[in-house]
């Protein structure tokens, strides 16, 4: 097994280029909204990489020590799911020369920093396919695509059903990656990235392309370019069989953040919580449990804030969840200021960087998180463990322990206090005379392997021997 050394330790940070900062004027699009304007399926607003650069004092300050950037390469939308040339950043964002500062100012901060790939399609700009729409039948690159009828209709209104598009829009022509001449294509992008220092790869819809091999051979590239390169892919329902040396090292972790979003709105029983978050724990090998990338919101969800109706004690408890879990913690932009936002494109609206407009309260609680998880090596490389919790009430113990550190969490769903008796025995707890909840400085004393306490309702603890 080869998971990168580096990938559980690290805190990501998820950016949606266009609506993160704007660092340079000079690129923004004629057609630019303003900044705070609210974001549409097609308008840009004038994000940058510049602007990223210019703000990687806040990701530092904040505790960031990895970045996930949605796609940059030359594409006609502001999402750039749809790439007209795989070797080119786009203008509107920047150059090669402000991404590689990017990239620069980030490692030697000590940051990673992956890419989004998108190979299962691509832009009608594309070179092969563009030459398909001049050429038609005629065209060299009739087999790079699923090419069903000719003439090939790209721009008239309506579902693709001359050629294969993903969901079938016309705008996003699937690939046929079972042509030699595709698979050699993306792999010389994929390990080209790779060799100008990129840190490892976010897999598009990896599950749509025919996977005959394809993504240990992409493995194989990347990893022979970069060794410690990270590999993660977006399968929605965390299928395993996509989880190894034929495929990624982590996955996107959306069946976690459903079950926790489903927690806190309270469509879950307790005892059914429990059940679903073992098996995600177990899902995978140890190793890969702890590359999964364990998110709460991303460009293709409601904001986390929004899911929880803007209750900041239930984000609280979500995000104390997803800094002590197995698994990478990612935030997304905006996330820990507060921001709100429905489905998309609602959902990807710009950074306030009015900081009087911020959920203050809500940052620190993330900052103070993640100063935590760097801080203990048992919330990032140790085993989990459920413990037993009084019936009935909606209450959830779990210790992290490693070698001879071991970290308990507490949490009460409950909207009212909850009172708890947790039964060390076992558990390197035991042999322990007192706990600090080091997220309240409070202290407990351990009385015949237990400690006995009132937890707030709706809150959550972190304790560590003292």
């Amino acid at each position: 097994m080869s998971v990168p050394g580096w990938v559980q330790d690290s805190i990501f940070y998820q950016i949606f280029p266009d609506r993160f900062a704007n660092g340079h004027n000079g690129n923004n699009p004629k057609s630019v909204l303003p900044w705070n304007a609210k974001p549409t399926l097609v308008g840009f607003h004038g994000g940058d990489i510049k602007g990223i650069i210019d703000h990687m004092y806040y990701l530092l300050d904040l505790g960031i020590n990895a970045i996930y950037l949605n796609p940059i390469f030359l594409s006609p939308s502001n999402h750039r799911y749809n790439a007209v040339d795989y070797f080119q950043i786009d203008p509107k964002l920047g150059n090669k020369v402000e991404f590689f500062t990017l990239l620069d100012v980030a490692h030697r901060n000590e940051m990673k920093v992956i890419l989004d790939g998108v190979f299962n399609h691509c832009g009608r700009g594309f070179f092969a396919f563009n030459d398909v729409l001049e050429n038609q039948s005629d065209s060299p690159y009739t087999d790079w695509f699923h090419i069903k009828k000719f003439p090939v209709d790209a721009y008239s209104p309506g579902d693709a059903t001359t050629f294969d598009g993903w969901w079938k829009y016309k705008s996003l022509p699937k690939f046929n990656t079972s042509n030699p001449e595709v698979e050699k294509y993306i792999l010389k992008v994929a390990r080209y990235w790779i060799e100008q220092g990129i840190d490892g790869w976010r897999l598009d819809v990896p599950n749509e392309i025919n996977d005959d091999g394809f993504w240990l051979r992409f493995r194989n590239v990347v990893r022979s370019a970069n060794p410690d390169a990270y590999l993660v892919g977006e399968i929605w329902d965390g299928d395993p069989r996509w989880v190894g040396d034929n495929h990624f090292d982590g996955l996107m972790n959306y069946p976690l953040r459903d079950l926790i979003v489903d927690m806190l709105a309270g469509e879950l029983k307790m005892e059914q919580f429990k059940l679903d978050l073992q098996k995600i724990q177990t899902k995978y090998s140890s190793e890969n449990t702890k590359a999964m990338y364990n998110l709460l919101g991303s460009h293709d969800v409601e904001r986390f804030l929004t899911k929880v109706g803007g209750d900041i004690a239930k984000a609280k408890l979500g995000y104390l969840l997803l800094f002590t879990m197995s698994g990478v913690p990612a935030i997304y932009y905006g996330d820990e200021i507060g921001l709100l936002g429905g489905k998309d494109p609602d959902c990807r609206r710009t950074f306030n960087w009015d900081e009087s407009q911020w959920m203050t309260p809500l940052r620190d609680w993330i900052k103070k998180l993640i100063r935590f998880r760097k801080d203990k090596v048992a919330l990032r490389r140790g085993n989990f463990q459920l413990l037993n919790t009084e019936p009935g009430n909606k209450c959830l113990a779990f210790i992290r322990e490693i070698d001879h550190e071991c970290g308990l969490i507490l949490i009460n769903f409950e909207n009212s206090p909850s009172d708890m008796t947790i039964d060390f025995e076992g558990t390197p707890l035991a042999t322990h005379k007192s706990l600090r909840n080091v997220l309240a400085t409070e202290e407990f004393v351990v009385i015949d392997k237990k400690i006995t306490l009132q937890l707030p309702a709706v809150s959550g603890s972190l304790f560590f021997p003292y």
